[in-house]
Parts: structure tokens; sequence; C-alpha cells
């Protein structure tokens, strides 16, 4: 039983450990289309529950062994927020940790629930996802389970925002066919408005997927993010298999693009050519063009 995996060098977190509530199998209530565990019935209660001793236990260990870790990430085999005694082990680990920074990766569907919200509350960074805006999108793409409504987790997102003032990430995965359309991306981008996330992640598909769906292209992910208010805080997660399609950007350009859209040091590499990267040395020179961090990603913005 691996209840502590890693460490795996992050460039946002450093070096990380990762801690897995459900290291036996797979236990959630979603049973997303591109899930990379295999499909299992959906639920709303842990079956299988270890200890926060155990888990205490196997962490002490790993950071003896391992003692210039950076960050904690608590995930599971499912959703981390099912475990029933989330809150309880944030204590032991706030105890422990040191400086070490603490994140989790949950599916935000019992952030409405006060209790999860509690547990939430006590980690430094906090990533929700939210594939989907409507409720027919969330039943297709993240088959989630019976009784959980997408308008309650977005008031409980709403809610818990209110509450936290580290920073809150919001993950978005794409699928062909399924949330890519003008309607989702309308939905998700007016209720990202009022949510108003630290940043917001845009990724695809980038491992075997649980069913047969297909991931978008670097350049459609670009597209969709062109479509979300330019004062929203996106990054494009995924650049796996991109074909670099090297464009001549005037210093007109670069900035008419980059007040669309904020670019990473990633975007930049996949989308300007030499020349037009001088172009943009020249620009920050000139503090027409700034660098602006969220969250551990340098973006490039408009000096307004």
């Amino acid at each position: 039983m691996n209840i502590i995996f890693g460490p795996v060098n992050s460039r946002r977190f450093g070096k990380s450990l990762g801690i897995d509530l459900s290291p036996t199998k797979k236990q959630c209530n979603f049973d997303c289309l591109y899930c990379e565990l295999e499909p299992a019935k959906t639920m709303n209660n842990y079956e299988d529950v270890i200890s926060v001793e155990e888990i205490i236990k196997a962490l002490s260990a790993s950071l003896e062994t391992h003692q210039d870790i950076d960050a904690l990430t608590v995930t599971a085999n499912g959703e981390p927020t099912l475990y029933p005694y989330l809150s309880e082990l944030m204590d032991e680990i706030n105890k422990i940790k040191g400086n070490i920074k603490t994140l989790i990766l949950s599916n935000a569907a019992n952030i409405h629930m006060q209790r999860t919200q509690e547990a939430l509350l006590k980690f430094d960074t906090v990533k929700l996802s939210l594939d989907c805006a409507t409720a027919r999108c969330l039943k297709r793409l993240d088959r989630s389970h019976e009784g959980i409504d997408v308008g309650v987790i977005k008031e409980g997102m709403l809610a818990f925002k209110a509450k936290f003032s580290n920073p809150l990430i919001i993950e978005i995965l794409m699928v062909k066919g399924i949330n890519d359309s003008e309607e989702e991306i309308e939905e998700l981008n007016r209720y990202l408005l009022t949510l108003n996330p630290t940043r917001i992640d845009i990724g695809t598909i980038d491992r075997p997927p649980a069913y047969k769906v297909e991931a978008l292209s670097y350049e459609m992910l670009r597209n969709i993010s062109l479509r979300f208010d330019s004062g929203l805080p996106i990054y494009i997660a995924s650049r796996k298999k991109v074909v670099e399609k090297l464009s001549s950007y005037s210093e007109k350009d670069i900035i008419e693009t980059i007040k669309k859209r904020p670019l990473t040091q990633e975007d930049i590499d996949v989308l300007f050519d030499d020349l037009s990267k001088e172009r943009l040395k020249v620009l920050l020179n000139e503090k027409l063009i700034k660098i602006v961090n969220s969250s551990g990603y340098d973006f490039f913005v408009f000096s307004s």
C-alpha cells in the first residue's frame, strides 16, 4: 500500500511528495470519461479508509528520507475530499510540515459542504476542477454520482472563495466535442468572472483515458482561451506533442495578442519566431509589456 509517492519535480511547486488518501482502489463521486484510472462505480463515501495515524507515519518516514521537500500534494485514486478525516489529517500534517507548502487536488463536488470547506481552509493552495458549467455536460463528461448538482458546486466555490485568502486555482480539462462548445465556454466564462480565481488552468487529455474520448491540440486550446474574457488569468497547461508553427509578430501584433490573452514563456516558444522574441524583449525594456507571476507561472501582460 503506497500512501506516499514521489518525490517529483514541479516547476510551480518545486520538489513535491504526493499523499494518496485512497491507495487501495479508486473511490470517487465522479467517473470522468478522461480519467486515467479504470472505470468504477461512483460513490459518496470511502469504502476503504486508512487511518490518519497510518498516513502520518508514512509521511514522517518519507520526510526523514527526503529532507528537501518544497510541497505536499494531497490527492487520491479518486476524490480526496471523500476521505472522512481530512480536516484532522491536515491538523496533523500542519504540525510536522514546517515550511513545506500544502496543495490539494479536488473535483469540487463536495465544496458546498461546511466540513469540506473547513478542511480545505487548512491548505496553502487549493486546486478545484470545473470541467462543466451546465448540468448536461457534468453528467456526460464527469459522469457524476446521483444527486450532484453543478449549480450547487458553483455556489459552493463562491462561498469557499469568500473565506479563502490563499491561491485558488481552477482546472478545466477539455474533451473534444463535449465541453468545448460555444454554450459551455460562455457559461464557464460568465461564472469564472464572478468567481475570480487566482489562476485558471486549461488542459486536455495527455494520458490514456478510461473511455474512448479525444484530446484537443494546443492550437485548439489556444483558440478556446481567446474565447474567455481577457481579464481572466488563464494558463494553457497542456503542451505535449505540440507542433511548433512559429510566426512573425510585429511589436503591434505582440501587444494586441497579449492584450487578448497573457502569454507564458512556453506560449512564446510555441508561437514566436526568433525575431519576434527580440521584439518582445524590446517591449519589456520599454515597459510596454511586463511579467506578472500567478501561483508559480510567469505571464507576459500588457502594461496598461
